[in-house]
């Protein structure tokens, strides 16, 4: 029920987001979500992509500072509430979300949320029980 993400800690200088997306381009690497973080110095690009063992491998090779976060993708109603009722069921039983994302798919009633948690496995059982669905890493890199 996990998905692995990448996280690659970038300098804020010209050209290294268009160096990470030309390496994952080159190595048939395709994004599927992203955020990114930044300071004045440095920025945090965290991706979804549908090869991430792949990803992880030619970026480190590029010489970029890169690392794998479990994750967890979250089916979420695509309504005014939807995010909130998810929250409300997490909140309940102390668990805390460190950051969240919005995901891109092709369907009309539901969206995807990557949420990254301390308790992963936690947050999994309670959802489940919950009747939210998780989706699993297999079929998320494949969106």
């Amino acid at each position: 029920m996990r998905v692995q993400q990448i996280s690659i800690f970038l300098e804020n200088k010209k050209g290294r987001l268009a160096k990470v997306t030309e390496v994952l381009g080159e190595n048939d690497i395709n994004i599927r979500a992203l955020s990114i973080a930044d300071t004045t110095d440095f920025g945090i690009l965290r991706l979804i992509v549908n090869k991430p063992q792949l990803a992880y491998q030619v970026l480190k090779e590029a010489g970029f500072t890169v690392s794998t976060t479990d994750v967890i993708a979250v089916e979420v109603s695509d309504q005014p509430g939807g995010l909130s009722s998810i929250l409300r069921h997490l909140d309940k039983v102390g668990i805390n979300i460190e950051y969240l994302y919005a995901f891109v798919t092709q369907t009309a009633t539901a969206a995807l949320i990557v949420f990254r948690v301390e308790q992963v496995d936690e947050a999994i059982k309670v959802l489940q029980e919950k009747g939210i669905r998780i989706v699993p890493g297999d079929e998320v890199y494949l969106i």
